[in-house]
């Protein structure tokens, strides 16, 4: 997959939440944005080319929906941001969390949860 910018991400977002949507329905969920209408088109436009969406024709409107799982570009985009900044390491970017007392009860739970179910597997 391409790299999808930071406008595209909006767009992204909007069709994940839900789809198929015509254009004018992602312009209207973005009008907090505020981006003029054919701004929007043409990230949908450029969406499509990178294959990251596609549609279907309905009469004459075009229905945009997600090639890409939300799930699958959170991954991709998380160990490509791992790999830069922590030469591939995930212990360093919790423990500056952990360090800065930037991780809520919630979260360590939320860890200990996935290590456990690491473990389990591993262990199979």
């Amino acid at each position: 997959m391409k790299e999808i910018s930071g406008a595209e991400l909006e767009v992204m977002k909007v069709l994940w939440q839900q789809s198929p949507l015509t254009a004018n329905e992602v312009v209207e969920l973005l009008a907090d944005a505020d981006w003029h209408e054919k701004t929007v088109k043409t990230l949908l436009n450029r969406l499509v080319a990178k294959q990251a969406i596609s549609f279907d024709k309905d009469g004459r409107a075009y229905r945009y929906y997600p090639l890409v799982a939300q799930a699958d570009y959170q991954q991709k985009e998380s160990r490509s941001f791992i790999d830069k900044v922590f030469g591939g390491r995930l212990a360093p970017l919790v423990a500056g969390f952990a360090g800065q007392k930037q991780l809520s009860a919630d979260d360590i739970a939320e860890l200990k949860h996935v290590i456990a179910q690491w473990e389990q597997e591993q262990n199979k």
